[in-house]
Parts: C-alpha cells; sequence; structure tokens
C-alpha cells in the first residue's frame, strides 16, 4: 500500500473546552472554530481537533508526539510562556535524554500529554 497522505490530525478531548482552547491558542496554534464544541488548532504543518468532551479515559490515556528540529531550543520557549502558571492542570517536565534521542513533555490543563522531541 503506498501512502500519499498529507498530514494526520488527532482528536483530543478536554476537561475544560473553553481553558484548553485558550491554552493551545497561548502554545502558538491558530484556532478554526468548526462548532460550538470543536475546533481544528494548527501551527506550521501540524494541526489537531480539540473536542469539549470530558471523557476520562480518553484523556487520562491520549498522548501526542510532536518531532521538533532543536528540542533545547523548544524547551527554553516553551518554558518561557509560563503555561503552568497560567492554567491549572497545566505541567511541564524538562528534556529526557534516551538512546533514540530526547524530548521534554507538556500536559495541558485536561492532562493531554504532549510529547516534543527529536531523533539522533
Amino acid at each position: 500500500m503506498e501512502h500519499k497522505t498529507k498530514s494526520i490530525r488527532p482528536f483530543i478531548g478536554a476537561k475544560n473546552y473553553n481553558l484548553s482552547r485558550h491554552f493551545y491558542q497561548d502554545l502558538g496554534f491558530q484556532e478554526f472554530v468548526i462548532a460550538p464544541n470543536m475546533s481544528f488548532f494548527k501551527a506550521d504543518t501540524i494541526g489537531f481537533y480539540l473536542q469539549d468532551a470530558d471523557v476520562k479515559d480518553w484523556i487520562d490515556n491520549t498522548m501526542v508526539f510532536v518531532e521538533v528540529d532543536d528540542v533545547d531550543r523548544y524547551w527554553k520557549e516553551l518554558s518561557a510562556l509560563n503555561l503552568p502558571a497560567k492554567y491549572p492542570g497545566a505541567r511541564l517536565t524538562p528534556i529526557q535524554n534516551y538512546d533514540w534521542g530526547k524530548e521534554c513533555f507538556l500536559h495541558d490543563p485536561s492532562g493531554i500529554l504532549w510529547h516534543f522531541g527529536a531523533f539522533h
């Protein structure tokens, strides 16, 4: 099978939809409202759908990996946003080094875990 894809757009839920919308705007994503309970967020070539859906098992088990060009630079820029101070439940985990590369982590206000990493 030959995959001629253009993008992959995961769907993620939110415990507090409006809080999460503002969080992702502050993270640098542009919002495109689709419906009162769903928006598409885009930054450069990546994007995802945010839904006003507080489904605990789904949210608690959602992780998104974003490959970045420079984890160190990304970490500095991410830290400067001070998102955990602005958004209850948000938290940052510093860069971790692995045999495959390195990554840092960001939990959104709902608990969605974002990995920002680079491979060797």
